[in-house]
């Protein structure tokens, strides 16, 4: 009997185990490429190396890449401007030659990195666009008067991700970054079941515009809830999001109430000069989130 009343805990346990959700945040600031150099197999790393000017997605990187046959590090800098990679590798000067090219740019040259690389006598131009996340990355391998043709493996370019991973129950797991935006921010708040399915309520603060320098770029953020939605089976099927503040909405001055057990949340969003006024009820309880007049 004792035998029987332990595997049951046991099993109760793993069943409570298996039915927990969490979030993990990651930031990235490197990643791995595997390519082709005119059919040549090479690996690349890159490194974030700091924003040009004041843009996320327009920033320095450094790093390396080899021939798989001889892997041999070359060293590599540059650039890295909304998906395209301009690399340089400046033989013997590369250090002093970074530090020159990187004094010279500025948010309006990036396009012309390659005339600058040059007149620093850059020994090899490594060129791609990565514009199109959903293709291989192509480009081109410059080296004296020689070009060749150049690829890298992977559908995106990006070397500085905000990774906010979900863990799921039924060994599933789902990157925000993937499935909703770049921006992440998130917080896990509650989940619940039902019999239409699974459903995650994640609260967020993420920035308006990864370029500074650009319309709320300065501002607060972005804030909110989202309510991501499952089947049964805990696969992803969709999600809302429910602003309570925002720039780029010109949502401010929100009034919230809350329940005295906290678990349901009212939010008055006032009018502005694009939406009319609107309530949000927020049921931590049961993961939902109602928005009406």
């Amino acid at each position: 009997m004792k035998k029987v009343l332990a595997l049951l805990f046991y099993l109760t346990l793993n069943f409570c185990f298996s039915q927990k959700v969490e979030l993990k945040k990651v930031t990235d600031s490197s990643q791995i490429f595997k390519g082709e150099i005119a059919e040549s197999p090479i690996t690349m790393q890159l490194n974030f190396d700091g924003i040009i000017d004041c843009h996320q997605y327009q920033h320095f990187v450094e790093g390396w890449y080899y021939y798989d046959k001889y892997r041999k590090k070359i060293p590599l800098s540059g650039v890295y401007n909304l998906g395209d990679l301009y690399l340089f590798n400046f033989g013997e000067q590369q250090k002093k030659a970074t530090k020159t090219f990187k004094e010279k740019m500025t948010r309006d040259l990036i396009e012309k990195s390659d005339s600058i690389a040059k007149t620093l006598r850059a020994k090899e131009i490594l060129s791609f666009s990565g514009q199109d996340y959903d293709k291989k990355i192509s480009g081109n391998f410059y080296m004296g008067n020689k070009t060749l043709p150049a690829e890298l493996f992977t559908k995106d370019s990006r070397i500085y991700r905000y990774n906010n991973y979900l863990i799921l129950p039924k060994n599933k797991k789902i990157n925000t970054y993937d499935f909703i935006n770049p921006l992440g921010g998130n917080e896990l708040i509650s989940y619940a079941s039902d019999q239409s399915g699974n459903r995650v309520l994640l609260y967020f603060e993420e920035l308006s515009n990864f370029n500074f320098c650009g319309m709320c770029g300065a501002s607060d953020g972005e804030k909110g809830y989202r309510v991501l939605y499952f089947t049964n089976d805990w696969n992803f099927k969709k999600y809302d999001d429910f602003l309570i503040e925002s720039c780029l909405e010109n949502i401010y001055d929100t009034k919230m109430t809350k329940s005295k057990d906290s678990k349901t949340l009212k939010f008055n969003i006032q009018k502005t000069t694009t939406s009319p006024s609107y309530t949000l009820i927020v049921d931590v309880k049961n993961a939902s989130v109602t928005k009406s007049k």
